[in-house]
This record gives structure tokens, C-alpha cells and sequence, in this order.
């Protein structure tokens, strides 16, 4: 769980003459992740396609693209479709696809240049000037187009090539007619230039525009009439063949798949060498499988189970049989070694990632591999982020109310969508919701109100008040002063498994390692943060340390370390915590070490990282601060023996009665007439949406932050390879 699943490296060798059979078999079973060979081995080369590659790729590149240009919808369920003929119907599908898209695309083009004309005859429109009047004289110059009156009249005026001039306007539409001086042609052009004027085309057409407008818009309404019996015929072909084009793809694909695999092979003239990952447990499938399918004609091996340490080298090694009873050969091995066979490895070593957690724990792999897959060799986090992230929200928000808000939200991203990163969010949001639940039911707190205090903990339960509380109001103020240590707390706790795992996996390598990268840092913060919380130098240090825990709200008998303990924490963090995290930047900083151990250290470990933590206390109190807001306006509230009371059922004046302790600290719309109750009601649902809003990007954010920030920065690196087996897991056609 904490590890990826175990992984072995195999080769499969053998006589080219079952390289098909080897082939087929090995991606039925779906199981290998192929190694590419790198082409280091003497007289090895990489193999070369099977015979119908460069076709079967063809033709799937035309299948795909015929699936995009028939918008086929590739999560659609197909099975049992009969591909018999298929390349036949492949071209008889692709001659009438392509027929209709290149009409579409005519009518289409068509459609576009009605548009253009439309769109130009709307200053035409607007002059009212009858078409055949606007163009052909043998005298007169004429332009129509769009540009301010004024500008062009005084173009006009100051050319000295125009003799006389006309202008018809209507807003921005222009329509000019000029008359050249004596012995001048082409005069508009030229007195037009700077005047910012926008010319149309005027259609060589007879009548008023509104009749051309009239009967564009008619050509326009058939085109696109012509345009949708396109569509409908194609709909009427992706009907017909969709089915049958998904599965021809996925046959397509799974044929690529088969006829190029030996490029990531070492071949000889007689032999064959394939090299991979498999998970250990597997290996026998593999095996077994292959020597059902081959008989002796392959050698199969499992060259070695291996752990690897941070850094990615091997530090373990388990012996391994090679091959089994009926899994090899001398006929076989004769004819490797003949070609110049070696034991060396293909290509890189570093073995593929497959993360082995339990299904409640699964959705929070998304999480992890948001920031990078984990490497073979490192501590898979998912584990800590399922115990803690909807822990840390649940605890922020803490409302029954916005709880089962999430809890439906999670529960419509898990069903709906079949995306495994939005079904995984789903979960997530479940956790998160189910916890911000049962927080809500402990602080007896719904949508902000204290419904389930009144009447689960004092009505059904009988009890003087709800188990806990957030802080806001004054009476209840050390609660507030509490959540900021148990925050601190909890990020010790949460940082020190971040060391430990840092701490196993530098352990691998050797025990000074482990110390100096991991258990500096560890015995560092807690010998500085056990001084903290013991009783010297109270007077300067936070009462709410020594009293939170004490009685003040919790009564857990702890008020702090005695100052003995605390000298001795404080005496062991900085001598041999400080001094080996110092060692250990001098080790890779030299001389500037000393001062990145001392700003490393005491500032960032010690210091800095767990008090980020308090971010978690003070989401309570903003969550809940703006929760009453909302409700403080919509229904009033007043103050009463330092708690704050909502007016559902009283008005204001009610706080009157209750004598001088009492004050009102805001009447509530519900209570200023109908208009104040009916802006009340919509500010009450939308205030809720954007408090419910501003618990994920708030909270739920800062919840990511710390695991991503304070926690995977003591042990995490990411960059692990995924596992893909050379395979192919079929959804619209069935195994042959």
C-alpha cells in the first residue's frame, strides 16, 4: 500500500519463426510493459514491422479521421459488429463521407459569401437609393461606404480635382457623386484618402436594396436549408457505419499495435529478444501463457525483482529462476547465441509504476499524480492523503448542512461522468463531505444556524451544549485559541510522517543518509517544539499553549512539558538535530552550509512549516464567520451572555425584553416589510452558494497546500513511469 506494486524485469526470447505467435500471445494477455530496445548490443538491430503495417496504419489513420469528420460518438457501447470486407466498406464509407463534407463545405462557403454581401448592403439600406442609381455613369464618379459626413465634405471641398459634388447620407452611410474638373479622372480615391471612409461594393442589380436584401436572404434561407439535408445525410451515414467505424478502429489499432511491436525488439537474422516489466505475482501468467501458445520455441525470463532506493538504484536483488520446465530450449538458446546473444539489458531499467491501495484509497491517486506519478522507489503518499485531506476540510467547514451539499455534488461527479479523473474528484468530494457531516454535527452547526445544538445535544440528548464549538462567539473564544494549537499539533504529527517516510527510504541506501537528509530535521523540530510546549520562560510564550489542553475549553490534563524535559528537547534538537541538518548542507554547500542549515533549520523545519498549520484554525473561523454573516443579515441577530442569537422567530424589539446584557447587533431584512423579506430570501440562497463556493477554493485549497507544501516537501520527488502493457483492452469488439 505504501509501496507500488512489486515489479520484475523478464526477457522473452526466441526463433523468429513464432515471433508472430509471441506476439499475438503476449497482447492478449495484456500484461507486458515492452522495453524499447536502445540499440547497444552487438549484432542485435531492432526489428522491423510485420509484413501490412504501413496499410493497417494507413487505413486507421483514414478510420479516425472519418470518425472526426462524422462526429461518431466514441463512447457509444458496440459489440459483435462483423468487419468482414473491411477495407472495402472503409473506402465505400470514405468516398461518401468525403462527397458530402466537401458539399457541405461549398454550401457552407456559399453561406459565408451571402453573409458578406448582406452585411455590405446595410449602409445601401440605409440611403434608400435604388441600385442602378448608385453606379454606370460616364460623367459622375460614385461612392458608397460608411465615414463621417463632415470629414468627407470637407475632403470634397478642399480637392482641387473636383468640380462639383453631391452628397446622400443616413447616419454613417455615405453615397457620393462627383464630377470631375476638366481633363481629371479617378478624383474620389484621392480626396477620399484620410478620411477614414469604408467602401461597399454596389451589386450590379436594378431596384431598391431592401428588394436585393430581400432575395439574398432568401438564396441565404435555401442554402441553409441545403446545408441541413447535408447534415441529415450525414447523420444518416454515421447512423449506418458508426458502429462500424469504432470497431474497425479499435481492430485497426490492436493490428498496428501487433505488426509494429518488433521495432521495440533486438533481432538477429534467426532470433528475437523482448524485454519488460511485468508485475511479479504475474510472472507465471507470462509464462505460462507463452509456453501454451510457443511450446519451446521461446525462452522466457525473470531477470530480477529488485528495490530500489531514492536515488533509483538497485539495492536489492532477489535471486530468480530463469524460464521453467517447458519454457526454454537449447534449440532456442543455440540460435540466440549463434546471432551474438548477451545478457545485457534493453534499454532503461527503471521499472514502470502500478499503485497498489485499496479502493476507499484509489481516488486520492489522482491527487498524488496531480503533482507527479511517485517513482518506483519512493512511498506511494495516497494512504496520508486519504486519512488527512477530507479531515483538514471536514474540520474547517464543519457544517452539517453545506456536508450534504458536497455529499450530493460528489455523488453526481462519481455517477455521471464516465472520466475516471472527474469520478475521482467525485470521491473525493464524498470524504470531503461526509467529513465536513459529521464536523457539523459535533459543532451543531446547519447552513450557519444552531438547529442541531437545539435539538439534537440540548432537546434529544439533553446535554448543556454541543460537544464542540468554532470560537466566533466571545464566550466560547478559547476554543478558538485551541483549534490554533491542535492545528500546530496536528501539522507536527503530519510532518513527522513525512520525515519518517523521507527517513525508510533513505534507509535503503544507509543508515547515515537516513540520518543526515531526514532525522536532523525530525529531531530538530520536535526537540525545538517540545521546548515550546514546556514551562520555561512562560512569560514569554502564548498562555493558550499551557491552558487549551488544561481545562480551557479541553481537559486532557496537559499543561505543558516540565522544564526539565523541555531543556533536554530543546538541548537535543539543537546539538545533534541542528548539528547534523549544518553536516548535511555542508556536505552538498561547503562553507554556506553552516547558513542554509541555520535558515533550513531553525527557520523553515522548526518554525515556519508548523506554524503554517494555524492557516487550518483560521479557515474555522472565517467558514463560520461568513456563514453568519449571511444569516446575521437575512434574519437579525443579537448578543446575549457573549453568544450570538439569530431572530427567526422574534423581531427585533424582542432583545428589549431581555434587559441590559442583551444587544442587538443587526435587525435582519426578514424583518423590514415584504420587499426586505423577499431580498432577504435570495440573499440568503445566493450568500450560502458563494460560502459553500468559498469552501473549496478557500479551504479546500489550503487543505491541497499543506500536503502538497508542508508534506511532500520532506520525502516526495514524482516522476515514476506508468505501467502500459503492451495490449488492448476492447470496448467495441470482442477477442478473436
Amino acid at each position: 500500500m505504501l509501496r507500488p506494486e512489486r515489479m520484475s524485469r523478464v526477457s522473452v526470447t526466441g526463433a523468429k519463426r513464432v515471433l508472430t505467435d509471441t506476439i499475438e500471445t503476449v497482447h492478449r494477455l495484456d500484461l507486458l510493459h515492452v522495453t524499447g530496445y536502445d540499440g547497444e548490443w552487438e549484432g542485435f538491430e531492432p526489428g522491423n514491422p510485420v509484413a501490412g503495417a504501413d496499410e493497417a496504419a494507413d487505413r486507421l489513420v483514414t478510420v479516425r479521421s472519418l470518425i472526426s469528420l462524422l462526429d461518431v460518438d466514441q463512447d457509444r457501447e458496440t459489440t459483435g459488429i462483423d468487419l468482414d470486407g473491411m477495407g472495402d466498406r472503409i473506402e465505400t464509407v470514405r468516398t461518401r463521407a468525403n462527397e458530402l463534407d466537401d458539399r457541405r463545405e461549398d454550401l457552407e462557403g456559399q453561406r459565408a459569401d451571402l453573409a458578406d454581401r448582406i452585411d455590405a448592403l446595410e449602409p445601401l439600406t440605409a440611403l434608400g437609393i435604388d441600385l442602378d442609381l448608385l453606379s454606370g455613369y460616364d460623367s459622375l464618379e460614385t461612392r458608397v461606404g460608411e465615414a463621417d459626413e463632415a470629414a468627407v465634405r470637407e475632403a470634397l471641398d478642399s480637392s482641387e480635382r473636383i468640380d462639383r459634388y453631391e452628397l446622400f447620407t443616413e447616419d454613417r452611410a455615405v453615397a457620393v457623386f462627383a464630377e470631375p474638373a476638366p481633363g481629371e479622372t479617378a478624383v474620389l480615391d484621392d480626396a477620399l484618402t484620410g478620411t477614414e471612409f469604408v467602401a461597399v461594393d454596389v451589386p450590379d442589380a436594378e431596384g431598391s436594396p431592401e428588394d436585393h436584401l430581400d432575395d439574398l436572404e432568401g438564396r441565404r434561407s435555401a442554402l441553409a436549408d441545403d446545408v441541413e439535408d447535408v447534415e441529415a445525410e450525414i447523420r444518416e451515414v454515421r447512423d449506418e457505419h458508426g458502429d462500424f467505424l469504432l470497431a474497425a478502429e479499435e481492430e485497426l489499432a490492436i493490428e498496428v499495435q501487433r505488426r509494429e511491436a518488433p521495432l521495440s525488439f533486438a533481432t538477429t537474422k534467426n532470433a528475437f529478444v523482448a524485454e519488460g516489466w511485468v508485475p511479479t505475482d504475474r510472472f507465471d501468467d507470462l509464462e505460462s501463457r507463452l509456453r501454451e501458445a510457443v511450446g519451446d520455441h521461446v525462452v522466457v525470463e525473470e531477470l530480477e525483482q529488485a528495490s530500489y532506493n531514492s536515488d533509483g538504484h538497485v539495492t536489492e536483488r532477489e535471486p530468480t529462476e530463469s524460464g521453467g520446465d517447458g519454457g526454454s530450449s537449447d534449440e532456442t538458446e543455440a540460435e540466440v547465441a549463434a546471432d551474438g546473444g548477451t545478457d545485457v539489458a534493453i534499454g532503461k531499467r527503471d521499472p514502470p509504476v502500478v499503485q497498489d491501495n485499496p479502493g476507499p484509497v484509489k481516488p486520492f491517486e489522482f491527487l498524488v499524480k496531480t503533482v507527479s506519478r511517485p517513482k518506483y522507489s519512493e512511498i506511494d503518499p495516497s494512504i496520508v492523503l486519504f486519512l488527512t485531506l477530507p479531515l483538514m476540510f471536514g474540520f474547517m467547514i464543519g457544517d452539517a448542512g453545506y456536508g450534504l451539499v458536497y455529499l450530493t455534488v460528489g455523488t453526481l461527479l462519481f455517477k455521471r461522468f464516465e472520466s475516471d479523473g472527474i469520478r475521482a474528484l467525485g470521491a473525493i468530494t464524498l470524504w470531503a463531505g461526509g467529513f465536513t457531516f459529521l464536523f457539523g454535527i459535533l459543532y451543531g452547526e446547519i447552513f450557519g444556524t444552531e438547529f442541531i445544538k437545539m435539538y439534537l445535544w440540548e432537546g434529544a440528548l439533553g446535554l448543556e451544549s454541543q460537544p464542540l464549538h468554532k470560537g466566533l462567539m466571545p464566550t466560547y473564544g478559547a476554543y478558538a485559541n485551541a483549534w490554533l494549537l491542535i492545528s500546530v499539533l496536528f501539522g507536527l504529527l503530519h510532518m513527522t510522517v513525512g520525515y519518517l517516510f523521507d527517513f525508510a527510504d533513505n534507509l535503503r541506501t544507509s543508515f547515515k543518509t537516513a540520518m543526515l537528509e531526514s532525522g536532523s530535521y525530525l529531531i530538530l523540530m520536535l526537540g525545538v517544539w517540545v521546548w515550546l510546549m514546556s514551562r520555561t520562560l512562560m512569560g514569554v510564550k502564548p498562555e493558550l499553549m499551557f491552558v487549551a489542553l488544561d481545562g480551557q475549553p479541553f481537559a486532557l490534563g496537559f499543561a505543558g512539558f516540565s522544564p526539565t524535559v523541555g531543556w533536554a528537547g530543546l538541548g537535543v534538537g539543537l546539538v545533534v538535530g541542528l548539528g547534523l541538518v549544518i553536516v548535511n548542507e555542508v556536505n552538498h554547500f561547503g562553507g554556506i552550509g553552516i547558513l542554509v542549515g541555520f535558515l533550513e533549520g531553525l527557520l523553515r523545519a522548526a518554525f515556519v512549516n508548523p506554524l503554517s498549520y494555524t492557516r487550518l484554525a483560521a479557515e474555522v473561523l472565517a467558514e463560520v464567520g461568513l456563514a453568519f454573516a449571511v444569516n446575521l443579515l437575512v434574519f437579525g441577530a443579537y448578543e446575549h451572555h457573549g453568544e450570538f442569537h439569530l431572530l427567526f422567530t422574534h423581531g427585533p424589539g424582542y432583545v428589549q425584553t431581555l434587559g441590559g446584557d442583551a444587544s442587538l447587533m443587526f435587525g435582519g431584512l426578514i424583518h423590514m416589510g415584504i420587499a426586505g423579506a423577499a431580498f432577504g430570501m435570495v440573499l440568503l440562497v445566493v450568500g450560502h452558494m458563494l460560502v459553500l463556493g468559498v469552501g473549496v477554493m478557500s479551504a479546500g485549497l489550503q487543505a491541497v497546500r499543506l500536503e502538497y507544501v508542508e508534506f511532500f516537501n520532506q520525502f516526495y520527488e514524482g516522476g515514476g513511469d506508468q505501467y502500459e502493457p503492451f495490449g488492448y483492452e476492447r470496448t467495441h469488439t470482442l477477442e478473436e
